[in-house]
């Protein structure tokens, strides 16, 4: 199981920091692990996972 650092998410995802934390908040968006003191990463198939929920939204349009 692979794991994204925030960079890393905010990339694929094209995300704006304040966009991903107000979709994480209304729960709309998978949250991060705990993988330290201070670090949280997000589990890489969960982000995959939402990306393909909004192809397949857009294909059901």
């Amino acid at each position: 199981m692979a794991l994204l650092r925030l960079p890393e998410v905010l990339k694929k995802c094209s995300l704006s920091r304040s966009a991903l934390y107000r979709l994480m908040e209304a729960g709309d968006f998978p949250r991060p692990v705990s993988i330290g003191k201070r670090s949280k990463a997000w589990v890489k198939h969960e982000v995959e996972e939402w990306i393909d929920n909004l192809i397949r939204q857009r294909n059901d349009d």
